[in-house]
């Protein structure tokens, strides 16, 4: 787990909490500029948009350090297939895990749900089936 945030010394300040449970803070001493910020607007943007299709499906496919506030990450839209390779500082690409992180949760709560439902819906057909008396002992 891990929390980011830019200090007003131009430094940028991300908070790790290491398994243990130990919360750790690691300093950089690169910020983004605000020339490098206009140079390239998907910096500022949300990472989960695409700028194509305006879909909130972008995922990463790969991604890798590109300096010690930055990652080289290869987006993808499975909408439209739109496919990006860029640079983008850590507070962006924080944010863009953490969209992943809801998106994530939203789907195992989701997948959990459907799994109950199909559940109960057996389990309706089973005593249903039991109550008919059309389950013998060689159904087993």
């Amino acid at each position: 787990m891990s929390q980011s945030q830019p200090n007003d010394n131009g430094q940028y300040i991300r908070r790790v909490v290491l398994p243990s449970g130990r919360a750790i803070e690691v300093v950089y001493f690169e910020p983004l500029s605000l020339d490098e910020a206009a140079a390239d607007p998907r910096r500022l943007d949300d990472l989960h948009i695409c700028p194509e299709c305006d879909r909130d499906l972008v995922y990463p496919v790969e991604w890798e350090e590109a300096s010690p506030t930055e990652w080289e990450v290869l987006l993808r839209c499975p909408n439209c297939e739109w496919v990006e390779v860029g640079i983008f500082d850590q507070a962006t690409v924080d944010r863009f895990d953490e969209i992943l992180d809801r998106g994530t949760d939203q789907l195992v709560d989701t997948l959990q749900e459907i799994v109950r439902l199909n559940m109960q819906e057996e389990i309706n057909r089973f005593v249903e089936a039991l109550d008919a008396d059309a389950i013998w002992p060689d159904d087993f």
